[in-house]
């Protein structure tokens, strides 16, 4: 509700520049050949309340351990939060961000025949403006918090369409893959054990899906107005466990002498109400 709140501006911007548009009388095929864009968007990390830490204490590389106590009750019955706070058991959650994510594209139009349907294809390097957090929680009582970003992100997507009337309004539906750098961060209440981050920054792939419309409002500058759901893999990251000052009978030591941790999600998903300025050649 909150992206769409603040996306109305350019929705309502959008919608009036598409109408006036309409009475301008250019003859010949608008979405022909190369173009640039500027994009803004509005993003929003598609988390699920079901987002958890997952673990792997006898350290057999397989994340679908308990981390039990001496007496053998789980350690982490408090609970997770995927990144919404509350009260009760998750006090200390850290809320996800949304924010204004930027792109810069460039991209081919073709026209096909004398028809209204449209093909393209774009290459698009993006700056989004959206972080994640999922928190788990221990009996200690002991919070433990892991955070992702993308940092930056190039994408390719391919895009098909229909210019109906004048052929100066094109609405599409668009596709592609992605290769994004996310950063990763870990915090935790716990100052008795020790904990090693492990690949806290690297490069992933992905895909793109989402649809969108774009008036010209002369033959060279056109505004558009995208709905994109994005998805990265992120299985990668995670935070080792030692003994630090502990007692040996510490529920992380119990198995194997340590633990290692990492997010039950192994998807980055985000989704983004993008606005773009897009200049024609």
């Amino acid at each position: 509700m909150k992206l769409i709140t603040k996306a109305a501006p350019f929705i309502g911007a959008t919608a009036v520049l598409m109408s006036s548009a309409a009475f301008a009388q250019d003859q010949g095929p608008y979405f022909n050949g190369p173009y640039i864009s500027g994009v803004i968007s509005l993003e929003s990390a598609d988390d699920s309340r079901n987002d958890s830490l997952v673990f792997d204490t006898d350290r057999d590389g397989a994340f679908d351990d308990n981390v039990n106590t001496l007496a053998g009750a789980n350690a982490f019955a408090p609970g997770f939060c995927a990144g919404t706070p509350a009260n009760g058991a998750n006090v200390g959650c850290r809320g996800n961000r949304q924010d204004e994510g930027y792109a810069l594209r460039v991209g081919y139009d073709q026209q096909m025949g004398d028809g209204p349907f449209v093909a393209g294809i774009l290459i698009e390097g993006a700056r989004p403006g959206v972080e994640e957090f999922t928190s788990g929680f221990s009996s200690t009582p002991a919070s433990y918090t892991f955070g992702r970003e993308i940092d930056w992100a190039v994408n390719a997507r391919a895009r098909l369409g229909i210019a109906p009337g004048a052929g100066k309004a094109l609405f599409y539906g668009t596709g592609g893959v992605g290769y994004a750098r996310i950063d990763h961060s870990f915090a935790t209440s716990n100052g008795a054990n020790s904990f090693t981050p492990d690949n806290d920054r690297d490069w992933q792939f992905g895909w793109q899906a989402g649809g969108g419309a774009e008036v010209m409002l002369t033959r060279n500058l056109g505004l558009g107005l995208e709905y994109l759901y994005s998805s990265y893999n992120d299985d990668e990251y995670t935070v080792a466990v030692g003994q630090g000052t502990a007692a040996a009978t510490n529920p992380f030591l119990l198995e194997s002498g340590g633990t290692d941790i990492r997010l039950g999600n192994d998807r980055f998903n985000y989704h983004a109400l993008r606005a773009s300025v897009n200049l024609r050649f």
